[in-house]
């Protein structure tokens, strides 16, 4: 259920700031964006796999983490990249 090395590749192009980028609060938001995704679909058919469950829920905890930071930072690059990914905003 982890992504692979393609789809991590176009996941860090996508969101990178700069030409070297691969840690940043945008990308790292990211990553764990697809991952949830991933793992939000294998929980629809695997409805009792507790495992992934509690996995699922410390990525979502992982970037509420990390949106935070970037909201506290930088609103602006925030609300962009809140815009981008499709994720509800509380700021």
């Amino acid at each position: 259920m982890a992504l692979l090395k393609e789809q991590k590749e176009v996941v860090v192009i996508d969101n990178k700031t700069h030409e070297s980028d691969t840690g940043s609060p945008e990308v790292q938001v990211a990553l764990l964006n697809a991952s949830i995704k991933n793992l939000t679909e294998h929980l629809k058919v695997h409805r009792h796999d507790k495992h992934t469950q509690r996995g699922l829920m410390v990525q979502i905890g992982k970037q509420r983490r990390l949106l935070n930071y970037l909201a506290h930072k930088d609103i602006s690059r925030y609300r962009a990249l809140v815009a981008k990914l499709g994720i509800r905003s509380k700021h």
